[in-house]
């Protein structure tokens, strides 16, 4: 069973692919192949922190729209309310012959 590349590859990677990636790697880098990682692994960390955070800013601003949105008081059956003068009712037109 295979997994996905950094979370959102699509499909699966094998023990061939894995091994094949592994050798272009070593080929392309050589000893400075340690180097290339860490380099890789803190351009993905920063790449991560800044899309959790553009995700927060993204939730706080629906949260936001939805208090704005929200009844600014809601009432309960037990609370009295005072309309003097109520809406008005529609009465339809008398129907002509």
């Amino acid at each position: 069973m295979g997994f996905g590349i950094l979370g959102f590859w699509p499909g699966s990677m094998g023990i061939g692919e894995m091994v094949l990636v592994a050798i272009v790697a070593v080929v392309l880098f050589g000893g400075r192949l340690p180097e290339v990682a860490r380099t890789f692994g803190g351009y993905y960390n920063q790449f991560r922190k800044s899309l959790s955070d553009i995700q927060n800013s993204i939730k706080n601003d629906l949260d936001v729209s939805e208090d704005i949105n929200a009844p600014a008081r809601i009432l309960h059956d037990d609370q009295d309310i005072d309309d003097e003068d109520p809406a008005p009712s529609f009465n339809p037109p008398p129907e002509e012959d």
